[in-house]
């Protein structure tokens, strides 16, 4: 059986949250969050995150999921969204995908092997290997244990050879055996992408707006409390757009001044690769948001592609 999976993107300050919000009230479904920031608990002003009155009216789901002192991965997220559709569908409740995190919208798309947790000895057994043997004869080590993986890799691709031999050691199964496995699973899901556009003149000016706002609303006191936190903040959290720059703010003594103009520059940097990315994605329905539209005429647009495939 097929389940459509609808999932709803764009780039940064490009409305998706708002949009999003807006058909999910009105088809009576949920939100399922595909964006990395909005993990966070606490990281409320830098992330733009729905309100609170947004999610008492919809149901959204993988928001404030962990504190910013630990970190959540691509294949775990993967894991618990195909838990959670499971979960939606049994309720026979409708729901949106909403977010613009692409590494993590191409996990659900495209189905993230799934493996056994890092396994830190064996990794830094075979990284010392490399070191002393070079990379192909690592390779040679997953040629051995797994050739269809082996030969699928690059032997400079050091990273994702030991994650393979990684995988052997700890299952006894090969990393390419356990992919075909979890690509079949995939199949009985359907997507239907819609990405919202903008001109890169309109983005970029709503991106400067909402850096402003973050700003004028309290970014730099959030993160000083999120760094006075004695758990601290995670690798993945302190690299977060607008918080890392701000870090640097705090403890590099760069000027205010510059630390605006540096998250807005990262930021328009991140939303153009961004849309390369949503332009690799397959079969994806562009919708171009107007400068200074409202935006009631493209939610109306998007409930009705919706609807007329119920």
């Amino acid at each position: 059986m097929h389940h459509t999976l609808w999932v709803l993107t764009g780039p940064t300050a490009s409305d998706k949250t708002e949009i999003g919000f807006n058909v999910a009230r009105e088809i009576n479904g949920e939100i399922i969050s595909a964006d990395s920031m909005l993990f966070y608990r606490g990281m409320d002003i830098g992330t733009a995150k729905p309100s609170v009155s947004m999610r008492e009216t919809v149901p959204h789901h993988f928001i404030d999921i962990i504190y910013p002192w630990e970190s959540y991965s691509v294949g775990k997220y993967v894991k618990d969204v195909e838990y959670l559709i499971g979960d939606i569908s049994r309720r026979k409740q409708k729901f949106l995908i909403i977010g613009g995190s692409p590494l993590y919208i191409k996990g659900i798309v495209d189905g993230i092997f799934n493996g056994p947790e890092a396994d830190w000895n064996i990794r830094s057994e075979l990284e010392r290997i490399a070191e002393e043997k070079g990379n192909l004869h690592v390779h040679e080590i997953l040629q051995r244990i797994d050739p269809a993986k082996a030969d699928e890799l690059h032997p400079n691709n050091l990273r994702r050879i030991i994650r393979a031999i990684e995988v052997y050691r700890k299952t006894g199964k090969q990393a390419s055996a356990l992919q075909k496995q979890y690509k079949l699973a995939r199949e009985s899901y359907k997507f239907k992408i819609i990405c919202i556009s903008r001109e890169r003149e309109d983005i970029y000016r709503r991106i400067g707006e909402r850096v402003e706002i973050m700003f004028g609303n309290g970014l730099v006191d959030e993160v000083r409390s999120l760094l006075d936190n004695p758990e601290g903040l995670s690798k993945q959290a302190r690299q977060a757009l607008g918080y890392k720059e701000v870090i640097q703010y705090l403890e590099d003594g760069l000027t205010l001044d510059d630390t605006k103009e540096m998250v807005k520059l990262n930021t328009r940097r991140f939303a153009k690769r961004q849309m390369t990315w949503f332009r690799s994605f397959p079969d994806v329905q562009w919708l171009e948001a107007r400068e200074h539209e409202d935006l009631k005429p493209i939610s109306e647009k998007i409930i009705s592609i919706f609807k007329s495939s119920l």
